[in-house]
């Protein structure tokens, strides 16, 4: 992983700020939003109507908004990644678009290749409608690629356009939703040296990834179509973070098995952050450190659940405080529809 970069919207809200411009007073739905370890997310509300609270967006509104912030976050972490990597346009080999807020065709892989002038032999990849988890399940795929491809630039770029996958109803299963999810981007970029000897020491190599899906709860997290307002409307059962929980000792322990180590050897945790009670049924259930999961609660804190890039906010604050050194360990894990853990382990 040679570099990353993250983009946000340029509005921040509070939690209070939020409730107060839609005017929420029912004090359940403000509980909910004051009591999440949430305290700003970027976000791109709807404009004003003639009584100053947000018009009612269409679902083609809605998508009009996935698109034109979309390409925006989008375009602006893939700049900030390839800064970060010392790279170009021009070098990009392989692009992978991962989103769950929106639906386009042509992707976003070709609109962003349009709109960066990226070279036009560069191969592409769109993964649509996986949800939080998909950012290591397209992780995997660009590795692959990687791979097959030695020396040559691969991409991933994670866009979601939350506040363009909302329904505003007043019911405590939207306003759970509501309270949770920000807008942002976030790209990583890899490439597989030629030789071993070039590997930088500052880069975590991507050793190994495996899923666990847990068919059981297919249903607990879901995107379905809202007939009464004629939009998508995503679902979120109240179990699903004791669900996680209770099998995320069974999907690390399938990444480490056959490797020797043990959870204990992990220097290094880059966990989604899927909302409160899901950090805290994690780190309860790997016996986690709240140091451990510092990452992922600080960007929890400052943005909300960022949707499949939430994990690689997490690390360019891991990379950025420079805590990992050659020799250490990290696990990258992800949580979503399916319901599903994706895990990947990393070495320095």
């Amino acid at each position: 992983m040679v570099g990353v970069g993250t983009a946000l919207p340029p509005a921040s809200y509070t939690q209070r700020e939020v409730l107060d411009t839609f005017r929420i007073t029912d004090p359940r739905i403000r509980a909910v939003f004051l009591g999440g370890a949430i305290e700003r997310r970027n976000l791109t509300l709807p404009p004003t109507g003639p009584d100053g609270t947000p018009v009612v967006e269409s679902q083609g509104d809605l998508l009009r908004k996935h698109t034109e912030s979309g390409l925006r976050l989008g375009r602006e972490a893939i700049e900030n990644c390839l800064r970060d990597t010392g790279a170009s346009l021009a070098d990009i080999g392989y692009l992978c678009c991962v989103t769950s807020t929106g639906l386009l065709t042509p992707g976003l892989s070709a609109l962003l290749i349009r709109d960066l002038g990226i070279e036009r032999s560069c191969q592409r990849l769109d993964v649509v409608g996986m949800g939080c988890n998909a950012g290591l399940n397209a992780l995997n795929a660009v590795t692959g690629w990687s791979r097959a491809h030695p020396g040559e630039l691969a991409l991933m770029v994670c866009v979601e356009v939350c506040s363009a996958a909302y329904v505003f109803d007043g019911t405590m299963r939207s306003s759970v939703v509501n309270s949770l999810f920000g807008d942002g981007a976030a790209a990583v970029a890899v490439r597989t040296p030629e030789r071993a000897a070039e590997q930088s020491p500052s880069a975590p190599a991507l050793l190994r990834f495996t899923s666990h899906i847990i068919p059981e709860a297919v249903d607990a997290m879901r995107y379905d179509w809202d007939e009464e307002h004629g939009k998508f409307s995503f679902h979120l059962d109240s179990e699903v973070p004791y669900v996680v929980g209770a099998n995320a000792e069974t999907a690390v322990a399938r990444l480490l098995a056959g490797t020797g180590l043990r959870t204990g050897d992990i220097a290094h945790w880059v966990v989604h952050s899927g909302g409160k009670k899901v950090i805290d049924s994690i780190r309860v259930n790997l016996e986690l450190s709240r140091h451990d999961v510092r990452h992922t609660t600080g960007v929890l804190r400052d943005h909300g659940n960022l949707s499949s890039g939430s994990f690689l906010f997490s690390y360019e604050r891991l990379r950025d405080e420079k805590a990992a050194v050659p020799g250490d360990l990290g696990v990258l894990m992800t949580m979503g529809p399916g319901s599903t853990i994706e895990t990947a382990l990393v070495g320095w």
